[in-house]
């Protein structure tokens, strides 16, 4: 037997939140498509099946009578939005006036949501269309609306070619659901 000094356990909840010496980059909306191998939610377009589920289950913030906006599943910064039609059409110019008109609205509220809720100092907004241009679902029309802040460029996007999200999805849905105007 030693003579050693006992050190009783000791509860870390009082440790929660004290910084060390790790970055943390918390991305658990990514375990899906972990979960669901390399090519996950492709077996059906993801912007018509979103619509035939609850909101919360598809991140969807706000339906109109031809569009509808919801969180991107892999957002450049937290609170980034698509507005996508009802229909499945792949550009813009397939677009009728009442969805154009619909998109263009879902667009303008969502700015005014995002700043009040996440005191946006900017946004990018975008449709790249077909694969060429980069669309990551290239065959259902959707706009980018990217919230966008003085102090949100950094050298993870760059160098590590990771990017820091300082909110789950489930939150950011829902303080974008809760603010948007019935």
């Amino acid at each position: 037997m030693t003579d050693a000094p006992q050190h009783p356990l000791e509860d870390a909840g009082h440790l929660v939140g004290v910084p060390d010496e790790f970055q943390r980059l918390w991305t658990p909306h990514r375990m899906a498509y972990i979960k669901a191998g390399p090519e996950p939610l492709r077996e059906e377009c993801p912007f018509c099946e979103a619509p035939r589920y609850p909101d919360a289950e598809r991140l969807i913030v706000a339906r109109g009578t031809t569009a509808f906006v919801l969180l991107n599943l892999f957002p450049y910064n937290s609170g980034h939005l698509l507005v996508c039609p009802y229909r499945h059409i792949a550009t813009y110019d397939q677009a009728t006036p009442e969805e154009v008109a619909e998109i263009g609205a879902l667009t303008q509220t969502a700015m005014r949501v995002l700043r009040e809720v996440s005191h946006c100092d900017g946004f990018n907004l975008g449709m790249n269309q077909g694969v060429v241009a980069g669309a990551g679902v290239a065959e259902h029309l959707h706009q980018h609306i990217v919230p966008r802040w003085a102090t949100d460029a950094n050298f993870f996007p760059i160098i590590a070619k990771t990017k820091a999200l300082p909110q789950l999805l489930g939150e950011v849905r829902e303080a974008v659901a809760d603010a948007w105007p019935v």
